[in-house]
């Protein structure tokens, strides 16, 4: 099955993109005009837009959304790559997700997106050595959205979270550019070791539902996990792995299955025991 890519925008475009659909969205939906003014139509760039619907969300009777939003603001100045991490995250969305019709969707209302980018917030504040603020900022987003990432887990750019409910990352864990999971992934440890104790996610990965993948081993640049699979040991590149213990069924696997969202596995099952 060959599975038909919708156009990726240019991340020039996202930012008037996301504006022209709130101004639309803005006068078919007057009860939302005000959301819409706060969050994205008074803003003159994506950093100030992104900034206040995080700290809107986050914001609660310990840390106010004004506390938040300055924070997200510093992180922002301190390092532009955030924002355009962000930008390549709303497009990987737009691309992937038959769900995201307009960038407002995900923007406004897709937990996964959201959760992301408070990450990115708290993964910031864990650099600049910020711990206690960016364990409370994980702790916030776990309540909030399901989503549990550990503030010191590295994660590339164009992520796309598909629903995001139940995902967890642990503290050692990489994820590479371009990787697609679904609900329910794990990345953890084995809880035998310690120290750097969790995976490493090349780049184009596809993780599906439930997907756990345990202690620090590496699933190789464009490989698939098939849904529900309990991955114990390194998974080669190209390549595809499922079951519990989670075997290789197939090698080489679809070129880009993250991009794809091709979850499909061999019409005959090759057992090369991982």
């Amino acid at each position: 099955m060959t599975a038909v890519l919708k156009p990726v925008p240019s991340q020039d475009s996202l930012w008037s993109r996301l504006r022209s659909e709130a101004s639309e969205a803005a006068a078919s939906e007057p009860a939302l005009g005000s959301l819409l003014h706060a969050v994205i139509l008074s803003h003159t760039n994506l950093a100030g837009a992104l900034s206040f619907q995080l700290a809107r969300k986050l914001g609660d009777s310990e840390v106010g959304p004004m506390a938040w939003r300055e924070v997200c603001e510093r992180a922002y100045a301190g390092d532009p790559s955030i924002v355009a991490a962000a930008e390549a995250d709303l497009a990987a969305v737009l691309e992937r997700d038959p769900a995201a019709k307009q960038a407002l969707q995900p923007f406004l209302f897709f937990k996964g997106f959201q959760a992301l980018q408070a990450y990115r917030v708290g993964h910031a504040l864990w650099s600049a050595g910020r711990q206690t603020l960016a364990f409370h900022l994980q702790s916030r987003v776990s309540e909030l959205f399901q989503v549990d990432i550990h503030p010191a887990a590295r994660i590339g750019k164009g992520i796309f979270f598909d629903h995001g409910t139940g995902i967890v990352i642990g503290e050692t864990a990489s994820v590479g550019d371009d990787v697609s999971m679904l609900h329910a992934v794990t990345l953890g440890g084995t809880g035998a070791q310690r120290g750097d104790r969790h995976p490493k996610i090349g780049k184009g990965v596809l993780l599906g539902a439930g997907a756990k993948v345990l202690g620090n081993i590496e699933i190789g640049d464009y490989a698939k996990v098939a849904s529900g699979s309990v991955v114990l040991k390194p998974v080669p590149a190209g390549c595809t792995a499922a079951g519990v213990p989670a075997r290789i069924v197939n090698c080489p696997s679809s070129p880009d299955p993250a991009r794809t969202m091709d979850h499909t596995l061999a019409d005959i099952v090759y057992d090369f025991s991982i």
